[in-house]
């Protein structure tokens, strides 16, 4: 990428000797100065389809253990307030209610991702804007505002990372999160500059997540939890405290400590001239398993259809991924719900076995049964040396080459470089709508809810309030 890349040595505060305008002083330039109409019509129509898709992979989220967990602590602290909350008719404080539906949007894994530093956006950002929104008693069109605001600058940053924390093993949605929840929440309250400031600073000094994480409930508590720490930094810094300004130059700082000394300061002065939510876009995911997965699941039931494959004919299946894919899907074996959603395996053999990949299909008994286990033994990933070829990581970042071998001898070869759904590939709107109404129905709502939520969220521009948005009728 082209600009100018901050590589900090010790003991030398960055703020001073290269730059006299921070990122974080950028940023909140940005934000103050943006006037809702310069935002384009596609991009609001990027933003509308991610936060209907949130709100509805929240909206099942919500009947899973940990978002159970993360109401059941949120109540017990005794935390009221204006907004509602997924899966409870109690009404908690802004920051109480960001962290519990952050919990339940990224409860499922069936949440958006952006690749402007591999992170998951909306499931942090959305649930922010919405708990200020409400607290502010907002309408829908400043909601949506405030959900682009977060995002355009929660994926700046992340493009200035160029992915260097998240390949060293950082939690980028953990890393980055609270800064996208916090330009959203600041957005709403209408901080002046310096209080801006020292809200982004509070967000990037505490922000953090690591890929431990993974394949356990921390993941979705940690998603929550940065969007909880998003919206607490944006109020603090409404009542006086201060935040460290250059806390990406810092050599203390987020540029030394998370990203090895990179930082490509173009990225934030793009904003507002590319739309981070356009390119590189928001992936929309058609089923609910890691990202990772999705274009071997699409390269594989492709070659099963065009050469007619049945599961008997299968000897073996071979993935040939890049490095980001091997390392993200760990689990050979998996045994529980979250470690199913990260194994390749189980993506391919229910895939398969079932024709897709369903939120009830992430039930213990699909996962205990003998022919999904038996045919999970026979999908086996590599890391083979076309992804170490100038520019193949970029042009399929969690692409696959799918080789699969039949019990006759013959070798099929299928290629998927962006998954059904992702940006470059994007899913039609009746599947987007089909897949709110079928998560907000596993949530517990009937199909009345479901298609009144969604009228709702197809005129949030026109919503005088958004503090009946999820009421029930």
């Amino acid at each position: 990428m082209a600009g100018r890349t901050l590589r900090p040595a010790a003991g030398i505060n960055l703020r001073h000797h290269m730059t006299q305008v921070t990122a974080i002083e950028r940023l909140a330039d940005w934000i103050c100065d943006l006037r809702p109409d310069q935002i384009p019509a596609t991009v609001r129509s990027i933003a509308a389809n991610c936060l209907l898709d949130t709100i509805g992979v929240a909206s099942a989220g919500a009947a899973t253990a940990v978002a159970h967990t993360a109401r059941a602590l949120a109540i017990d602290a005794g935390s009221c307030g204006e907004a509602a909350v997924f899966g409870s008719a109690h009404l908690l404080s802004a920051p109480a209610a960001a962290f519990v539906n952050g919990v339940a949007a990224h409860a499922l894994d069936f949440d958006d991702n952006c690749y402007a530093g591999f992170v998951h956006g909306s499931a942090v950002i959305a649930p922010a804007a919405l708990a200020v929104a409400q607290k502010r008693n907002a309408c829908g069109r400043d909601l949506l505002t405030a959900f682009i605001v977060g995002s355009e600058c929660e994926y700046a940053v992340g493009a200035a990372t160029n992915s260097v924390l998240y390949d060293h093993g950082w939690w980028s949605t953990g890393v980055l999160g609270p800064i996208g929840a916090c330009a959203a929440a600041a957005w709403l309250l209408k901080l002046e500059r310096l209080q801006l400031a020292s809200a982004l600073g509070l967000a990037v000094a505490g922000s953090g997540g690591m890929k431990a994480c993974f394949g356990s409930d921390a993941k979705a508590l940690l998603a929550g939890r940065a969007a909880e720490a998003g919206v607490n930094a944006a109020l603090l810094a409404a009542h006086g405290a201060s935040g460290p300004h250059d806390a990406f130059e810092h050599w203390n700082g987020f540029t030394g400590l998370f990203n090895h000394g990179e930082f490509n300061v173009a990225m934030i002065a793009q904003l507002g001239v590319q739309w981070f939510m356009e390119s590189p876009g928001v992936d929309i995911k058609r089923i609910p398993l890691c990202l990772s997965s999705h274009a071997a699941v699409d390269a594989t039931m492709a070659l099963a259809a065009q050469h007619g494959i049945r599961v008997a004919d299968i000897e073996e299946i071979v993935c040939d991924v890049p490095q980001v894919v091997f390392a993200n899907l760990i689990y050979n074996k998996p045994a529980t719900r979250q470690e199913a959603q990260f194994s390749m395996p189980f993506a391919l053999a229910v895939s398969l076995l079932y024709g897709t990949v369903e939120l009830a299909h992430l039930d213990g008994a699909v996962l205990q049964e003998p022919r999904v286990r038996e045919l999970m033994t026979r999908i086996k990933m590599t890391v083979g040396p076309r992804w170490s070829r100038e520019g193949a990581c970029e042009a399929a970042p969690e692409g696959a080459y799918v080789m699969i071998k039949t019990n006759g001898g013959n070798r099929l070869e299928g290629f998927q470089a962006y998954a059904r759904g992702a940006a470059k590939c994007p899913l039609p709107q009746q599947q987007i709508d089909d897949k709110f109404l079928q998560c907000v129905a596993a949530g517990g709502g009937n199909d009345g809810d479901g298609s009144l939520l969604l009228a709702r969220l197809k005129s949030l521009d026109t919503l005088p309030s958004v503090r009946g948005l999820l009421t029930r009728p």
